[in-house]
């Protein structure tokens, strides 16, 4: 109980990246009968989409949706002064599932070769590529080992969101929402626009007390 506590960040971030898997598996049946298989249920799309679009349109979505989120984590606390490195741990963790996710998705439809096909597609590969190394360095013990090189690393996601904007962008035009949230992180992250609202904090905070 005691664990929990002291990682309920985690905990709420890992149970609001599994709830949309259970939007996933209704749409695969499962077969125990002759071994274990998977197969896409017919209409099980919606929104005048296949299934096989759906797992595209659900999976690729919620991973750019975490990618946008971890990076909006350093924007509030600028503004608010809120940090939790472990959320955002946690929430990198989401992303690299959901991308991962998204990808095999891709593969067990298309063929690995139809990546190569078109420019987006090879963005999104590379914006998968990037973001395993992270996933799997996003522990208290590689931050030990790698020191200040984890930093260096986990920077590395600038460049996967930015090839996952160029990704969705050809895809679907709501690529516009991402890139305007993330544009504003990148404005706030200017060091004038920084000071100014981190002086801002303070007079608010000293105006409280």
């Amino acid at each position: 109980m005691k664990l929990i506590k002291r990682n309920y960040g985690w905990v709420i971030v890992a149970i609001l990246a599994a709830l949309p898997l259970l939007v996933i598996f209704n749409m695969i049946d499962v077969d125990l009968a002759s071994g274990l298989s998977f197969s896409m249920k017919e209409g099980a799309g919606g929104e005048g989409k296949t299934t096989l679009e759906m797992l595209y349109h659900v999976s690729g979505e919620f991973a750019i949706r975490w990618m946008t989120a971890v990076l909006t984590l350093t924007p509030i606390f600028i503004i608010f002064g809120v940090t939790n490195l472990f959320v955002r741990q946690a929430m990198g963790i989401a992303t690299a599932v959901w991308s991962i996710l998204h990808f095999i998705i891709f593969i067990a439809a298309e063929g690995f070769l139809e990546t190569f096909t078109q420019v987006n597609y090879v963005a999104g590969l590379i914006a998968v590529l990037i973001l395993i190394p992270l996933l799997f360095t996003s522990n208290r013990k590689s931050m030990k080992a790698l020191k200040t090189n984890w930093k260096k690393l986990q920077s590395l996601a600038y460049g996967a969101i930015l090839l996952s904007l160029i990704h969705v962008a050809i895809l679907d035009k709501t690529w516009i929402i991402y890139a305007v949230i993330v544009g504003l992180g990148f404005i706030i992250r200017i060091p004038a626009v920084k000071h100014k609202f981190i002086q801002l904090r303070i007079k608010r905070k000293a105006s409280k007390s």
